[in-house]
């Protein structure tokens, strides 16, 4: 059975997922020694965390994947097509952050913005592996919005989880594709990060997973009456899902 009429998360995410988690583990991993060292009593900033509320800003990048759901739709000439996204392309993305203390331990975070990124998508026909590409290019408003998870400063250092859901609408000019998709999209959240204290900021790297929760696909085109063999692969998806990773550097 072909490996694409599963129901299954493109090989892109997982790679994706690998070297984020890895590349994030190697950041931080030579950093914490070096910012908290045991005996070091110079605390920067000591009363950062008791503001009620403070504001900030990021920038990072991120990669974005979709994850399609085949139907196994086969044409009257026996073609059967799947599709992909064999690669990622770092993306950008810059955020406002506003952040409201509710307890020690536990910060509510809000951080609207803007995320600019591209997927190559191609689509394979399974008997004569005719292949088609399109490239997608996304510029999305994002509206996360996220329950902050600290544990206990060690000196100059405080590592955190979130969990959370963030909306998007994709502002970026539409035209007639082979698969067109949903402007607006909603996702769960999680991720991990590092508090570092500075001498006159706080500097935050965080690695956060968003997974999609909609189907975004278009299944109506009506503009592609007159093309059949195009329309094809829009038949040949149940449903596709968006899921991204995304690398930020949060400056409070």
């Amino acid at each position: 059975m072909n490996r694409f009429s599963q129901n299954n998360v493109p090989g892109s995410l997982v790679r994706s997922l690998f070297f984020a988690v890895v590349s994030f583990t190697l950041l931080f991993g030579w950093s914490i020694p070096a910012c908290a060292k045991p005996g070091d009593k110079v605390l920067n900033r000591q009363y950062a965390d008791l503001k009620r509320w403070h504001l900030g800003f990021s920038v990072g990048t991120h990669v974005q994947d979709l994850s399609f759901t085949h139907n196994g739709f086969t044409t009257p000439e026996g073609e059967r097509w799947v599709a992909e996204v064999p690669d990622f392309a770092p993306g950008f993305c810059v955020t406002v952050l506003a952040d409201l203390r509710l307890h020690k331990y536990f910060n509510l975070r809000f951080s609207p913005g803007m995320y600019f990124g591209s997927k190559n998508v191609v689509m394979r026909e399974a008997n004569s592996d005719v292949r088609e590409h399109q490239d997608i290019k996304s510029s999305y408003v994002v509206v996360p919005v996220d329950l902050k998870i600290s544990g206990d400063r060690l000196n100059n250092v405080r590592p955190y989880a979130t969990l959370g859901a963030m909306a998007t609408l994709d502002v970026s000019k539409k035209r007639s594709e082979a698969l067109m998709f949903n402007s607006t999209d909603f996702y769960l959240t999680v991720g991990m990060g590092v508090d570092f204290y500075l001498p006159f900021f706080k500097l935050n790297p965080e690695i956060k997973f968003c997974f999609g929760l909609t189907d975004i696909l278009k299944h109506d085109r009506p503009d592609l009456t007159d093309a059949p063999q195009t329309m094809v692969m829009t038949q040949s998806l149940s449903k596709v899902k968006s899921n991204m990773v995304v690398l930020s550097f949060y400056f409070e």
